[in-house]
């Protein structure tokens, strides 16, 4: 459980920086217009939903004393960590040259990011036949996951709370970490995958493969749902930056920080979920924290700007209503946290089911379409979100440090804001729907 959980360390601080961070990085500190930003991140997940079929049928077709699976890990961990560094380099030149060096080490990264975390996410499947053990298994690999993007967040905000040009000495570190916590998880869970359950080699065309996932109705809701809460939860985190400093009005040295109660709780809330789904069922839980979601996002919807007069180092929050403020969006983005941690746990922990269903159990191609699926939604999100600013007439604030500098109007605001929290309950009530006819059988598991 320790290995399999570290397996998605690197992985998952690289994500959730990413998540984070990527998209403000690009329309502030490296300049690039919100709508070319987000066209960036779209382009380079079309180039993931291209190699994650093809890396998961490689993948399957692996053949070595330590299964098929960790000799991708073992390649991949090396460029992901530099590669995750170089994502935060500012070239010079023009505007064409950063975008083509942007879309070019985007393609690096999440090649060596598909081939450390289709493989691995593969595994779940394969070390055991229990449902318990699976869903264990599955808890312990976001626990990880989410420990790595807590870590990953506390050096973003300790260094760029300091010196908002830290970028790239945040990448550093970052992309050591990613290395050598795949390299460990590779030597740990080494014995196990001796052991694990082997895929069909057999040679499955694409045609084949769009057959068998569209004949699995269990799939089709899986991927369904992942889609929806993947594109509720990618829009939120991606704006949440925007959101705090260019609405809320938090300055830049403690908004930095706003994302660890996120992660803390979106840890907890793992935990709660993986013992409540044990005992009541998996879409009990699916639907109890939706719920507790929805209400989060209605109250971040509605938060008030922080008033802004006094900004004299540590005395903002000291105002009356900027600390009932700060309170009232702590604890809903503790609760935020809490609900969306179903959007990690649940959909992953009823994929074996989806699999088991199709006689085959190809594990790494349906992990290769549901990591697909994931992407296209992160990828959906951020140009939504792009598009979305553009439209309403963002200015983007390069290298701004300073409140004053990032004046948006109302209607940019009021984007912001839908984004954040409309936008995700809508699709939040759309993964509720598709499951509302999932097999009883499962129910009860």
């Amino acid at each position: 459980m320790f290995s399999y959980g570290l397996g998605d360390a690197g992985t998952g601080l690289a994500a959730t920086q990413l998540g984070f961070y990527l998209f403000p990085f690009f329309i502030g500190y490296a300049g690039l217009p919100a709508l070319i930003a987000g066209s960036i991140l779209m382009l380079i997940k079309i180039w993931d939903a291209i190699n994650d079929p093809f890396i998961g049928w490689l993948s399957d077709r692996t053949n070595t004393k330590w299964g098929p699976r960790l000799p991708w890990m073992f390649v991949g961990a090396i460029p992901l960590g530099i590669a995750l560094a170089s994502i935060w380099w500012v070239p010079n030149g023009s505007l064409i040259e950063k975008t083509t060096y942007y879309i070019l080490i985007s393609i690096i990264l999440m090649t060596a990011y598909t081939s450390v975390n289709l493989p691995f996410a593969a595994l779940s499947t394969e070390l055991s036949e229990k449902v318990s053990i699976r869903t264990r298994l599955n808890a312990a690999r976001f626990t990880g996951s989410i420990l790595a993007g807590l870590s990953g967040l506390i050096i973003a905000a300790n260094i760029l709370s300091k010196n908002e040009f830290g970028y790239f000495t945040m990448g550093k570190l970052s992309g050591t970490i990613a290395v050598f916590a795949t390299l460990i998880s590779c030597w740990g869970l080494a014995p196990f995958a001796k052991k694990a359950r082997r895929p069909s080699k057999n040679f499955i065309p694409i045609n084949i493969q769009l057959k068998r996932i569209f004949k699995n109705k269990k799939f089709i809701k899986v991927i369904t749902l992942y889609l929806l809460l993947w594109c509720a939860l990618q829009l939120m985190q991606t704006v949440s930056l925007i959101y705090v400093e260019q609405v809320l009005y938090i300055p830049s040295k403690f908004a930095k920080w706003i994302p660890i109660p996120f992660q803390l709780s979106a840890l907890a809330g793992l935990q709660i979920w993986s013992f409540f789904s044990n005992k009541f069922g998996r879409i009990s839980a699916l639907y109890y924290g939706s719920i507790i979601w929805i209400f989060a996002c209605l109250s971040v919807l509605f938060i008030p700007s922080f008033q802004t007069f006094n900004l004299i180092d540590n005395m903002f929050f000291y105002e009356n209503n900027n600390m009932i403020l700060l309170i009232i969006l702590v604890v809903s983005i503790c609760l935020i946290g809490v609900g969306a941690s179903t959007a990690y746990l649940i959909p992953w922990s009823l994929l074996p089911d989806a699999i088991d269903e199709d006689p085959e159990k190809s594990s790494g191609i349906y992990t290769a379409w549901m990591v697909l699926i994931q992407k296209i939604g992160i990828g959906i999100s951020v140009q939504l979100l792009g598009l979305l600013l553009s439209l309403s007439g963002y200015s983007t604030p390069e290298k701004c440090t300073t409140n004053d500098c990032l004046q948006q109007t109302e209607l940019t605001q009021i984007t912001i804001r839908i984004c954040i929290g409309l936008i995700p309950i809508i699709l939040i009530l759309l993964g509720l729907k598709v499951m509302q006819k999932w097999d009883k059988k499962f129910i009860l598991n």
